[in-house]
């Protein structure tokens, strides 16, 4: 990443990290290559100043909201305030960087001195000729493109190295030729070839569109067979693509760049055809600006070699109190409204889901059985017991007997006389009732008068858990009975069951007939039980 924070200033250059930019205030695009615009992205909430140019690719491809873009006119001078409360305020003037389409550099100036910042660019003499820079003043730190900062690397200008691009092609007058860049720059290249060649170039739908907002000659197509020279990405000149293209066509690539790059193929040329200065010209750059200290964009490039061209430094600027609140602040609340509107935009789910009838009816059933599983896995007594259902028989019934209630079972409950043990298939795993001598009571006499029962019904065994587990758990089985009414097993009911309850109870099944009330009932019971 190259970018910078500037010192004693709320100013970053190319600087997109805002957990690391706490002063900055004030962010600046230089261009738009992508070693630039680190960290810079769609979710970006912070006023950003750049050239039109610049801000139009940055919303363009980067989706950068246009809210947040401030484009600045190239070669005018603006005033930006550097406190809330607009008592300090700094000029900047963008001054063409020579460099891709609308790259720039930033001057500088406030109560901090005058700060050129170059970003990337190659020099021309032309430069020294902008009225911001013919006014004799004194530049007190220069932010300088140190890429090409090595004096043993020899660069030929740009018209030299464009001079042996086209000696290459005239050389292959019957090969196509693909030039290898990067998404942005040497746009005036591929102009120049081909109002040298008298072609088409052929470009991508993307590229095509940046010639076309940069008004150059109309020699630009996407049609690929509408031309011999071809623009394409850098990556895809290599020894692969190479072989297949030479297939169908001869053909030959270039790449048109300062970079040591091993050829991997005997037709792929490296033309040193660069955009950024040579070392030569940033001697002659410095030179000319004479400035207080030389600081290196490009942090792993050596920048050496201009101590002879530096004027005296001067002390470091006193910070005015209104900018050190407006840094201050920026500190802590940018972060934290930048975390917070971050968090506002991540992604939700959009739309209300609705779910049909019968679907809400079956979930709510379902929650209602597994809190009601919930609920017998808890209590020690029956579901039926629990709720005590008094006011419906026939209900309590079908509850205690749904096997002796369906259409196939008309008889009495089966039971294993030899064992004398009965199976309550009604109740939790399998609880089964033994039985008793009839010599043992356990319902009043009076009660048993009223309902006819010549033996008593006694309860599970004592010796199984004590008085409390006989209550809880002890079922009952009645001898003696008719063998027309086949007594019945039942759990301890509670004393209020005892009467007309019990009744029902020791009913036979098939005295029960549908559509009859309860008065209706009661009436059978009692006539049941009447004696003859």
């Amino acid at each position: 990443m190259n970018g910078v924070l500037i010192p004693h200033t709320p100013i970053a250059v190319d600087f997109w990290s805002l957990r690391r930019a706490g002063t900055a205030r004030l962010f600046f695009l230089s261009h738009m290559h992508s070693d630039h615009t680190v960290g810079l992205s769609s979710t970006w909430a912070r006023p950003l100043y750049c050239s039109p140019i610049t801000a139009h690719l940055l919303h363009r491809h980067l989706q950068v909201s246009k809210q947040w873009i401030q484009p600045l006119e190239i070669g005018e001078s603006h005033v930006l305030p550097l406190d809330e409360i607009g008592r300090e305020t700094m000029t900047v003037t963008l001054l063409d960087a020579n460099h891709c389409p609308g790259s720039v550099m930033f001057l500088f100036e406030g109560y901090f001195g005058t700060i050129l910042y170059t970003g990337d660019f190659r020099y021309t003499p032309s430069m020294l000729k902008e009225p911001a820079l013919t006014l004799g003043k004194q530049i007190h730190t220069l932010y300088l493109d140190n890429t090409n900062c090595n004096p043993a690397l020899v660069l030929p200008s740009r018209q030299e190295a464009a001079h042996q691009i086209v000696q290459l092609i005239r050389k292959h007058p019957q090969h196509n030729i693909k030039i290898g860049l990067y998404n942005l720059g040497k746009e005036s290249l591929l102009e120049q070839l081909a109002l040298e060649f008298q072609t088409w170039v052929v470009l991508s739908p993307r590229r095509l569109e940046l010639v076309q907002l940069l008004g150059l000659a109309d020699v630009f197509t996407v049609e690929e067979k509408a031309g011999r020279i071809h623009a394409v990405g850098h990556m895809e000149i290599c020894h692969s693509n190479m072989l297949r293209w030479n297939q169908t066509h001869p053909t030959i690539a270039i790449l048109p760049t300062s970079r040591k790059i091993h050829s991997s193929h005997p037709d792929i040329h490296v033309i040193p055809y660069s955009d950024h200065s040579s070392y030569s010209e940033l001697c002659a750059f410095v030179a000319a600006l004479k400035p207080c200290q030389v600081v290196p964009i490009v942090s792993r490039q050596p920048c050496g070699g201009f101590q002879d061209s530096l004027s005296p430094r001067i002390s470091t600027p006193l910070i005015p109190d209104s900018v050190q609140q407006y840094m201050s602040s920026s500190s802590r609340k940018p972060s934290f409204l930048w975390l917070l509107e971050r968090r506002l935009k991540r992604p939700r789910t959009q739309g209300v889901v609705f779910e049909s009838p019968e679907e809400s009816a079956d979930q709510s059933q379902a929650d209602r059985d597994s809190k009601k599983t919930q609920k017998e896995k808890l209590s020690p007594w029956p579901a039926y017991l629990e709720k005590q259902p008094s006011h419906h028989p026939l209900r309590t019934k079908k509850q205690l007997f749904p096997d002796l209630y369906s259409k196939e079972w008309n008889e009495a409950v089966p039971f294993c006389e030899s064992q004398k043990r009965v199976t309550m298939l009604t109740a939790p795993l399998g609880f089964s009732v033994p039985l008793r001598s009839t010599d043992e009571e356990f319902i009043s006499l009076k009660t048993r008068e009223e309902i006819g029962l010549g033996s008593p019904l006694v309860p599970l065994g004592d010796d199984d858990g004590g008085p409390e587990a006989t209550e809880n758990q002890s079922a009952w089985m009645g001898h003696g009975a008719s063998p027309s009414h086949s007594s019945k097993g039942t759990p301890h009911l509670a004393s209020e069951f005892r009467g007309l309850a019990l009744k029902y109870l020791l009913t036979p099944v098939n005295l029960f007939q549908a559509g009859y009330s309860s008065r209706s009932f009661d009436q059978q019971v009692e006539k049941y039980y009447k004696p003859c």
